[in-house]
């Protein structure tokens, strides 16, 4: 069994994000490009099967500042076999576009099943999943916390709203898209992982794709407003009380 892990890209949420001239972006030579965090899940959950089920796992990610380092760290946390996609001067930050580049390289690799990160800091709606196996005419789950395989079937728990799962089976080949794995991602040693930087293979497939039509683009991109800080209260049960209804008084909340 061969599992595809689509690797992408975001900033490390400890750097300071500053808009780029342009206005629409922010500005990536300032921050540190590392894994998404879906993605590690992805990857994790992978790695699980593979150490269940003795599977092959490929992770593969589009060319960009950051995207080698971060498949290298993917071969040290249980990757078998990591690709670079070459997918020309594309935006690997859109997921439409991602998307179709992605369906290229996974077409090629011939995989059983698609684990990928179900959203990223560019993708908050969660089109990648969805947007591949459309590609790929496959079947897909999105929102999965946690896959089993056998038997050319994949077994999913899909998360609901109000704390409620859903078993389901699909049929291979399919497209997963991961919320959190059985387990959290596992702790790589810097040793590990500088032994992986050494002898991990790096291979490279070129596409070719075009920004789909009617793609969007962003206008402007803006730091949010700043507002007030709250307010503490302060006393012992009664005065708060009287505080709390003070408050709701005053903006209209209770009519007397």
């Amino acid at each position: 069994m061969n599992i595809v892990v689509p690797i992408r890209l975001m900033p490390n949420i400890g750097d300071e994000l500053e808009v780029d001239d342009s206005g629409t972006d922010i500005d990536r030579d300032l921050v540190e490009m590392v894994a998404n965090d879906f993605d590690d899940q992805a990857l994790e959950q992978a790695v699980l099967v593979k150490e269940a089920t003795g599977a092959t796992v490929t992770a593969v990610g589009l060319s960009g500042e950051g995207i080698e380092q971060a498949l290298k760290v993917a071969y040290a946390r249980g990757a078998d076999r990591i690709v670079l996609v070459d997918a020309g001067g594309i935006d690997p930050y859109d997921s439409r576009t991602a998307a179709l580049a992605f369906a290229q390289a996974v077409r090629g690799l011939e995989p059983d099943v698609v684990l990928v990160g179900v959203q990223t800091p560019q993708d908050l709606f969660g089109q990648t999943a969805p947007l591949l196996a459309a590609e790929l005419g496959w079947p897909q789950v999105s929102v999965v916390a946690g896959v089993s395989m056998s038997d050319g079937h994949a077994r999913v728990n899909q998360e609901y709203a109000g704390g409620r799962m859903a078993v389901l089976d699909l049929t291979l080949p399919a497209v997963v898209g991961v919320q959190s794995a059985s387990s959290p991602p596992r702790y790589v040693s810097m040793a590990r992982l500088r032994q992986a930087m050494s002898e991990a293979s790096l291979e490279t497939v070129s596409v070719t794709v075009s920004a789909p039509a009617g793609a969007p683009t962003v206008a402007r991109l803006e730091r949010p407003a700043p507002q007030a800080g709250a307010t503490m209260l302060e006393g012992d049960a009664d005065e708060l009380a009287a505080k709390i209804l003070a408050v709701l008084r005053e903006r209209g909340a209770l009519s007397s």
